[in-house]
């Protein structure tokens, strides 16, 4: 059975993310895109002559034939796009973060459940090579007892973009929101909720309205996690930093999904879709007995074409569904926390 997918924004997102990925999984087939904008209409028209392009959010939302909606527009957006998608009986995928605030994702989970439709959000780095490789050394034991986890997600650019919504003063811009959340999903999935929290949010850079730097410490039994994000960082630093009982994992680089994208490459075009050069695998460093004790490991591969795999399996009803929108809802609840404890600078606990 082939899934007819509505595709609502063709920005960065919708151009460099969903639109190929969702091309290249068998079994969903793009339909319409909204697209207001002529170069993004003549991006449609080369790359997807097959796509109908409409220029009114209704003509996806009450096409019968549309099986699955894409939400991929700012942030603003997501809540009032979902709902609508979800009273039209469609099921809905919608970008990070899933709303701006707690109250609007329970709403959506509530009429997603009445309206019996899927609802998940897109939290693609659950599928980066780097998170993949993480979750398979900790469950080596090699590291003996973890104490203590740092994820990094910085990027280097010491002026503001001109007309970018993440860069001014709006309800879930900033780099918290956006960079944050694929970092505290990691957490969640990695070690479940925590028992509280501490952060610094703040806007480094002149005239910036949003949030460009963080440092949120997330507070376990016996562990503690940093997430450090940053849009002023020229030298690159680890991604994960992971510190034990019994050793180290450090890993370096970027998953190298996105950059290929960006290029214009697809999961259809590279047989080695997701694979990381040598260059960038981390370095494990334990108490085991040399030559063991000091080796680089290789990187799993990532494989963003799984998240859509699983959305299609899911719906057709073959598969449990991976990213759960109350699994979303949790990210959002932190990022909020994060905000309540900057405001008050204090910890606070996790309910």
């Amino acid at each position: 059975m082939q899934l007819n997918v509505g595709l609502i924004g063709f920005g960065m997102a919708g151009q460099v993310l969903h639109a190929p990925l969702i091309s290249s999984v068998v079994g969903l087939r793009l339909t319409k895109v909204y697209a207001r904008r002529e170069e993004q209409q003549h991006i449609l028209r080369t790359k997807y002559p097959d796509v109908n392009i409409v220029t009114d959010v209704q003509d996806i939302f009450n096409d019968e034939q549309i099986d699955l909606v894409v939400i991929a527009t700012s942030n603003d957006v997501h809540f009032s796009l979902c709902k609508a998608a979800l009273l039209g009986g469609k099921h809905v995928v919608v970008e990070k973060p899933f709303t701006n605030t707690l109250e609007e994702a329970n709403e959506l989970i509530a009429i997603a459940k009445s309206q019996g439709k899927l609802l998940s959000v897109f939290h693609s780095a659950r599928w980066h090579s780097d998170y993949l490789t993480v979750k398979d050394v900790i469950a080596s034991g090699e590291l003996g007892r973890l104490v203590t986890m740092e994820i990094r997600y910085d990027r280097f650019r010491n002026y503001l973009r001109p007309n970018a919504w993440r860069e001014d003063d709006l309800p879930g811009s900033g780099i918290w929101f956006d960079l944050g959340a694929h970092l505290i999903d990691q957490t969640l999935q990695l070690f479940g909720k925590p028992q509280a929290l501490f952060a610094s949010l703040r806007k480094m850079r002149e005239g910036v309205g949003a949030v460009d730097d963080f440092e949120v410490l997330l507070y376990y039994p016996q562990i503690k996690v940093s997430l450090k994000g940053s849009m002023l960082v020229k030298e690159p630093t680890p991604r994960f930093a992971l510190y034990g009982t019994e050793g180290a994992f450090v890993k370096p680089g970027v998953d190298p999904q996105e950059a290929a994208l960006r290029e214009g490459k697809t999961p259809a075009d590279l047989q080695n879709w997701g694979e990381e050069p040598e260059e960038i695998w981390g370095i494990l460093n334990t108490t085991a007995e040399e030559p063991e004790n000091r080796r680089k490991i290789r990187s799993q591969k990532g494989n963003y074409p799984g998240y859509y795999e699983n959305v299609r399996d899911a719906i057709l009803g073959k598969a449990e569904l991976a990213v759960t929108a109350e699994q979303a809802r949790d990210v959002i609840y932190l990022l909020q926390l994060a905000e309540r404890s900057w405001d008050e600078k204090r910890v606070l606990s996790v309910d």
